[in-house]
């Protein structure tokens, strides 16, 4: 079942939490400034006690961290959940979650990073869970994310709109400021023209529903029961991303072997992947012939769907990601741009309470998606350097502007 929760509202109430490291303990002014800047989106704030409580006492203590996310869900005041900021160690509130309670009462969750694990674990438990920027890393930094983020972000949470257009942002960054200098609140390093998504390789017809997050928090869920069973995988679009601690590309490419070794690349539709932080042009090339080599060459899947430096990452001017939609790409004529179409037909109502251990699966809002993707030439080589025949060619072209258009409709 796809529980999908309210749109939010100006004047509704964000129950604000950390999950993990306690960032605002530490950098009180980052995080100070974040949340003026909900505010000013007209946002009430609720902030609960782990949102500004020690970073030693919240490691001390992940049931309290958990106990919050319980007593949010609950709150009927509180429509959705932001963290505060990401960590390493979330995992450990997992055990401690009251899953009857948050089905019960569906809200927006959002926030990246180590937030991947409550994001992937409610996601396969049906929720629809939002991969986006958090208060500390975002949200404090809203004046200098440009007004494309800007709109983008407001869009997603406020809007029910019946197109939506994804493009690349004109710019990115490789994180923030020394927060320790309080001059640095609301900074960002320097921005840098961006470039275009990647299409690696891949087939013209792709059906899935999108889930992932960090691929470094994901691993801390691995062999554990909070990973996702064999069977979850099918027919999903796997979107990962790196952390600021800059796993190298050889790394990417032992942690991809491991989905390779599950059988994960067989079941799964397509495989996407966020603009790695602080990677040189060199390293993200590397980091592609890294993707090919295992999905590819290792493990055999030449038609798996691969799309690379994506507008997600952490630091970046980032987009969100919403986990749990339901997925329809097809490939069309050479020459068209990728596009992927936000739309709503015949849509029911957002706003059902009703108990989701109730609902059939497709009761609620699932999105079919439509992509029109670029071909190579029938001479032009793909990316790991083979020549096509125009029947056999690529869909990929690096080379272009890439944009992304999703339809959604009622199931």
């Amino acid at each position: 079942m796809i529980i999908k929760p309210k749109k939010l509202k100006k004047g509704d109430t964000i129950a604000i939490v950390s999950l993990s490291w306690g960032g605002p303990s530490v950098f009180l002014h980052i995080y100070e400034s974040g949340i003026e800047a909900l505010k000013k989106l007209g946002f009430k704030i609720k902030e609960y006690p782990s949102a500004r409580k020690e970073s030693d006492y919240l490691y001390n203590n992940p049931e309290f961290r958990a106990k919050d996310i319980n007593a949010a869900f609950a709150d009927k005041e509180v429509k959705a959940i932001f963290a505060s900021i990401g960590g390493d160690d979330s995992i450990r509130i997992l055990p401690f979650l009251d899953l009857e309670i948050i089905k019960k009462n569906p809200k927006t969750i959002l926030g990246y990073s180590d937030t991947t694990t409550l994001n992937s674990y409610l996601n396969q438990l049906g929720l629809v869970t939002l991969n986006g920027p958090c208060i500390m890393a975002g949200f404090s930094q809203w004046n200098s994310l440009g007004k494309s983020f800007q709109e983008h972000i407001q869009t997603i949470l406020f809007k029910n709109p019946k197109s939506y257009e994804y493009r690349p942002y004109k710019f990115y960054s490789n994180g923030y400021l020394n927060w320790s200098d309080k001059s640095n609140v609301g900074k960002i390093k320097e921005r840098i023209k961006n470039s275009d998504w990647q299409w690696l390789q891949g087939d013209s017809k792709i059906q899935g529903e999108l889930f992932g997050g960090c691929i470094e928090v994901l691993e801390f869920m691995k062999s554990t029961k909070f990973w996702p069973d064999e069977n979850f995988w099918n027919n999903k679009i796997l979107f990962l991303e790196t952390s600021e601690e800059k796993p190298t590309p050889q790394q990417v490419m032992y942690m991809l072997r491991n989905y390779g070794i599950q059988g994960i690349f067989n079941r799964i539709s397509a495989l996407i992947i966020g603009r790695p932080r602080d990677y040189s042009d060199k390293e993200k090339e590397e980091l592609n012939r890294n993707i090919l080599k295992i999905v590819k060459t290792e493990f055999k899947n030449e038609n798996l769907p691969i799309i690379t430096n994506m507008d997600f990452g952490v630091g970046h001017t980032r987009g969100i990601a919403v986990f749990g939609q339901n997925t329809d790409l097809l490939g069309q004529e050479p020459g068209v741009p990728l596009l992927l179409s936000l739309r709503h037909e015949n849509s029911a109502s957002n706003n059902s309470r009703a108990d989701p251990c109730s609902q059939a699966r497709g009761s609620g809002h699932f999105a079919r998606v439509r992509a029109i993707f670029p071909r190579r030439g029938a001479d032009q080589p793909d990316f790991a350097g083979n020549r096509r025949t125009r029947r056999h060619r690529t869909l990929a072209a690096l080379e272009l502007n890439t944009l992304f258009r999703l339809r959604i409709i009622a199931a």
